[in-house]
C-alpha cells in the first residue's frame, strides 16, 4: 500500500504554489486556491477511492487482438454501493474482472455498462469495499490550461500504484483512429509514469480532489499542433452525468447504438486513409482493404476523421447501408456496405 504522507508532500507543495501563482493569473476570479490542510486532506480522500482493475477477456474474443486477452489499469469508486468507473475497453469482452484495494485485496467483480459513444466503463465489485468512500464528480468547465492536476494509478499484484502530478495542456474535441468521437476532451502533461506508463481508466483530480476524468491514452503531442509534448488524453466525467442513470439502467446509452464499419483510419492532409480492417467486419465483407482512401460518404465529401464517423453516424438504424466512394490504388470505387450495432459483435460480459 502505497504511504500517503510521502505522496502528499511530494505533490501538494508544487499544487499549492501553482495554484497560487494561478490566483495572479487572469483566470484567478474562478479560480480559488485550497488551504494546505483542506487540500491535503481532499486529495488524500480521492486518493482512497482508487483500486486497480485487473480483466481477463474471453479466449476468443474480438478484442484480444489489439487489446490482449490479460488487463490491468485503474478505477475510481464512485458510488455508495461500491459502483466503480473505469474506462471501457479494459472490459471488453471480460470473462473475469477483479478490483484489487490498497490494502492488497482482490475482490471479484460484475461489468454493470460499457458505454461506446463516451468510452466509460462501470464495474460493481461482489463484495463490499469497506472503509472506502466515494470521490466527488467534478467538472471541466472552468478547468483552464496550467491547472495542476494530479492523476493516479491503482494497485497491481507487484505494483502499489502511484500518483502523479500533471498540469492541463488543453481542452479540445478528439477523434480516435478506431470510429470514436467526443466533443470534447482533457489533455496533460507530464504523462503517467506510473505503473509502467499504464493510463487505462487512471482517474484524473483537481487540487479539491473533484474527479474530472478517466484515463485513456498516451499520446506523444498533447497540444494538438504539432509539437513534441508526451502526455494523456482523459475523458471528462461532464459525459458521464447525462448518462449515469442509463448506463446502470440498460449497460450502454442510445448514442452508443450507432453504424460500426470496423475500420481504423488516419486523417492527413485531408484525405481518410483505412489502415486497418477487423476481421469479418462490415468492412471487410464489402471488400475495403488497408491503405484505402475514403473520399466521400453518401456522396459528402469527407477530410477527417470527426466529418466521416457524424456523416457514418447521421442515421437512425445502426444497421443502415451506407455508400462510400473510396480510392483504391489507381481506382476510384462505389462501395455499398451493410453497416453493424458494434454492441452486436462483441460478447457481453456477464452483468450486461
Amino acid at each position: 500500500m502505497r504511504s500517503t504522507p510521502q505522496w502528499l508532500s511530494r505533490l501538494v507543495v508544487p499544487l499549492a504554489s501553482a495554484a497560487f501563482l494561478s490566483v495572479c493569473a487572469a483566470h484567478a476570479a474562478s479560480v480559488q486556491p485550497a488551504a494546505p490542510q483542506v487540500m491535503m486532506d481532499a486529495l488524500a480522500k480521492a486518493n482512497a477511492a482508487v483500486v486497480g482493475v485487473k480483466v481477463t477477456a474471453a479466449a476468443d474474443a474480438r478484442s484480444a487482438e489489439t487489446l490482449g486477452v490479460r488487463r490491468t489499469g485503474s478505477g475510481v469508486v464512485i458510488g455508495s454501493d461500491g459502483l466503480i468507473l473505469t474506462i471501457g475497453y479494459l472490459m471488453l469482452e471480460a470473462e473475469q474482472i477483479e478490483v484489487i484495494t490498497q490494502d492488497n485485496k482482490t475482490i471479484p467483480a460484475r461489468a454493470v455498462a460499457y458505454d461506446l459513444a463516451t468510452g466509460f466503463g462501470l464495474l460493481r465489485p461482489l463484495l463490499p469495499l469497506r472503509g472506502i468512500s466515494s470521490a466527488s464528480l467534478g467538472s471541466i468547465q472552468s478547468l483552464q490550461p496550467g491547472d495542476p492536476l494530479m492523476a493516479v494509478t491503482g494497485p497491481q499484484a507487484n505494483d502499489d500504484g502511484d500518483v502523479s502530478m500533471t498540469r492541463l495542456v488543453s481542452k479540445r474535441a478528439f477523434s480516435g483512429t478506431w470510429e470514436y468521437h467526443i466533443e470534447s476532451a482533457l489533455f496533460t502533461s507530464p504523462p503517467i509514469q506510473a505503473n509502467g506508463g499504464n493510463h487505462s481508466g487512471a482517474p484524473l483530480f483537481n487540487q479539491r480532489g473533484e474527479l474530472l476524468g478517466i484515463g485513456s491514452l498516451f499520446v506523444s503531442d498533447a497540444t494538438g499542433q504539432n509539437m513534441r509534448m508526451p502526455g494523456n488524453m482523459f475523458v471528462p466525467v461532464d459525459l458521464l452525468r447525462p448518462i449515469l442513470a442509463e448506463l446502470q439502467q440498460s449497460g450502454t446509452s442510445g448514442k452508443s447504438r450507432r453504424p460500426w464499419l470496423g475500420l481504423t483510419s488516419n486523417d492527413q492532409s485531408g484525405r481518410i486513409q483505412i489502415l486497418r480492417v477487423s476481421k469479418d467486419s462490415p468492412a471487410q465483407l464489402a471488400g475495403l482493404e488497408a491503405g484505402d482512401v475514403v473520399l466521400a460518404v453518401d456522396d459528402a465529401k469527407v477530410a477527417t476523421l470527426e466529418n466521416f464517423y457524424k456523416k457514418l453516424w447521421d442515421r437512425a438504424a445502426p444497421d443502415a447501408e451506407i455508400k462510400l466512394t473510396v480510392l483504391q490504388g489507381a481506382d476510384i470505387k462505389t462501395i455499398v456496405l451493410k453497416a453493424q450495432d458494434r454492441m452486436l459483435s462483441l460478447k457481453k460480459p456477464s452483468g450486461i
